[in-house]
């Protein structure tokens, strides 16, 4: 009796630098790549890729999240980020204070009975598992509705969905986009991995992450649903996805200038 010899996928990741951002800051998002594929290539999973480079971007000023978070009205730094794994785990974070890597604390609930903390039980949270408290300066820039995320497929088939926001200049205390929310600024099941970048408001309205994933179980290509996702929005309002399926390399779109990249 022959044994049984289990596939091995090709591993992939693919990630970008937000909705409205130009060639400029190209650079932070091929750094995350690299990253995340010499984790791939090694035989790293694809939570432990897609983490590494949602970190990097975090840890880019010229990028909106973590420490190039944006300042609200009432000065505070107020910080997004979820993760999602194509075996069914999920977890998020939202407005959570004196953390410049809150995707890190969103991974630590993918094992954890609660999906979602927001606020001061987020930080809370992470005072609980060790993520020390860092002062996080903020980005004085008038600009938001962006984000950063990164896709990522491993050698045993796994994808993974991490992003991370931070927020919109200006925006009230308490305010939540799409980020931290399932199946509007994520989604990540058995078939495919998406995520969303633009004007957070919108696309949690629309669902867009797990509209666009039903539409690959229609027989839809990668190109196809992430154009049939963008189309969704008029031109006036900003918007981007990136993807990963079961196979192949990762896409990104965009109605607007959006720095992403991939490998395979």
């Amino acid at each position: 009796m022959m044994d049984t010899v289990e596939a091995i996928s090709m591993p992939a990741i693919v990630c970008h630098g937000g909705a409205g951002h130009s060639a400029k800051d190209q650079p932070g998002v091929d750094a995350a790549v690299e990253a995340g594929w010499e984790i791939l290539q090694s035989g790293g999973t694809a939570l432990d890729a897609a983490l590494a480079a949602v970190v990097i971007m975090e840890d880019d000023p010229a990028l909106n999240a973590g420490t190039g978070g944006r300042i609200r009205a009432d000065g505070s730094v107020q910080l997004d980020a979820a993760v999602m794994t194509s075996n069914g785990q999920f977890g998020a974070i939202s407005c959570i204070q004196q953390t410049k890597n809150p995707i890190l604390v969103a991974a630590k609930l993918l094992d954890d009975n609660v999906n979602i903390i927001s606020g001061r039980g987020a930080r809370e949270f992470a005072d609980n598992i060790g993520i020390a408290r860092e002062k996080v300066e903020g980005s004085l820039k008038l600009t938001g509705n962006d984000t950063v995320g990164a896709v990522a497929r491993d050698e045993t088939g796994l994808m993974v969905v991490a992003s991370s926001t931070g927020g919109c200049t200006g925006m009230p205390a308490g305010r939540i986009g799409d980020v931290p929310l399932i199946g509007a600024g994520l989604w990540c099941d058995e078939r495919i991995g998406i995520a969303a970048t633009g004007i957070g408001e919108q696309i949690t309205l629309k669902m867009s992450s797990v509209r666009m994933a039903d539409r690959i179980e229609e027989g839809y290509d990668i190109e196809n649903v992430l154009n049939w996702g963008i189309n969704q929005y008029p031109p006036d309002v900003e918007v981007g996805f990136i993807a990963l399926t079961t196979e192949g390399e990762g896409l990104g779109l965009a109605n607007t200038k959006m720095p992403w990249s991939s490998k395979v």
